[in-house]
């Protein structure tokens, strides 16, 4: 396997009633009737796997939410990736894992291409990354900060949520403390990813990745001048 396909998580699900319904997720309130958008962004990771027969997917997002108990957004997603029969590509199911520990788009990236290391021990030749359209400069950003190569990166938005103003407005403040906090070290991001860590998970990536200690310890804001394994 190749190349990674990242699916990045956004929600946990509640049950599997109504995949596209608001009521079968737990949802923050900005995130009212995006249900059916999740499910969009599971599809469009299992149809790019199913297309690329040397690629690893890979559903990434951690134990975000208290009541959702020990279940992480990555492990939902698989499971409606699973509920939905993989949507007529059943057999992208032997190619598919999670990562259970990312907190943020910045963690999406870096732990997604470590767990696909940890899996595959080695690292990615492309990357695929699907999210929302709106964060695509978001996420250049951090392929920018962790020196990916742009000719071996490719980002996929297969939607939108229905209230794109609102979600514009704050995606262009969050650009702006990624401009100045590239690697998420400072409070407004820390204080963050302790919300989205209730059960205070750790990451085992400093074993099965020794290579990206100092990556994962650099705070910056200059970027990262140290050796990486794609360079």
């Amino acid at each position: 396997m190749g190349n990674a396909i990242i699916v990045a998580g956004h929600a946990i699900p509640r049950d599997t009633a109504d995949l596209f319904s608001d009521s079968s997720w737990f949802l923050l309130d900005f995130q009212r009737n995006e249900a059916s958008s999740y499910v969009g962004h599971v599809r469009r990771g299992v149809e790019l796997a199913a297309a690329d027969p040397d690629s690893l997917l890979i559903f990434t997002g951690g134990q975000s939410r208290a009541e959702a108990g020990a279940q992480s957004e990555a492990a939902g997603y698989w499971g409606v990736a699973e509920h939905l029969d993989w949507f007529g590509h059943v057999d992208v199911r032997t190619r598919a894992i999670t990562e259970d520990f990312a907190r943020d788009s910045f963690e999406n990236l870096l732990l997604g291409l470590c767990r696909f290391k940890e899996y595959s021990c080695s690292y990615p030749r492309h990357v695929s990354l699907v999210s929302w359209e709106f964060k695509r400069e978001r996420f250049h950003l951090h392929r920018e900060a962790i020196r990916w190569p742009a000719s071996r990166f490719t980002y996929v938005g297969p939607n939108n949520p229905p209230d794109l103003p609102r979600a514009l407005a704050s995606e262009s403040q969050a650009r702006e403390r990624y401009t100045r906090d590239p690697y998420s070290a400072g409070p407004f991001f820390q204080s963050k990813r302790e919300q989205r860590n209730p059960f205070r998970r750790r990451h085992p990536y400093s074993q099965s990745c020794p290579e990206l200690v100092s990556l994962f310890e650099y705070q910056g804001p200059q970027l990262f001048s140290g050796p990486l394994p794609w360079d």
